[in-house]
C-alpha cells in the first residue's frame, strides 16, 4: 500500500519540472486512486521521468510505458526530484 503521510524532502508531482527524474515516495489519495496508480506501476520507490508538466495533464515515462495523469491526481502524489 502507498504511504499516506508526507515524507521529508518530498514535493508533489505537479511541482516537479518537465524533464525531471523522480522517485515516488507515497500518496495522499483515497483507495480508488491508490489502486489505479498501483495498477499502472506507480509504486513507492519506482523512478520515472516527467515528460511534460505544464498547465494540462502530467505526462510520465515509466520504463517503456507512457502515462498521463490529471492535475488533481498529480497533486496527491508525493515524489522526490532526483535531478531536474
Amino acid at each position: 500500500m502507498l504511504r499516506k503521510e508526507p515524507a521529508p524532502g518530498g514535493t508533489t508531482l505537479v511541482q516537479a519540472p518537465s524533464g525531471s527524474r523522480c522517485r515516488l515516495l507515497g500518496t495522499s489519495a483515497g483507495q480508488g486512486l491508490t489502486s489505479r496508480l498501483m495498477a499502472m506501476g506507480l509504486l513507492p520507490g519506482v523512478e520515472f521521468m516527467v515528460q511534460e508538466n505544464q498547465s494540462g495533464p502530467v505526462r510520465l515515462a515509466l520504463g517503456g510505458d507512457r502515462l498521463t495523469l490529471g492535475r488533481g491526481a498529480a497533486e496527491k502524489i508525493l515524489v522526490e526530484v532526483l535531478f531536474p
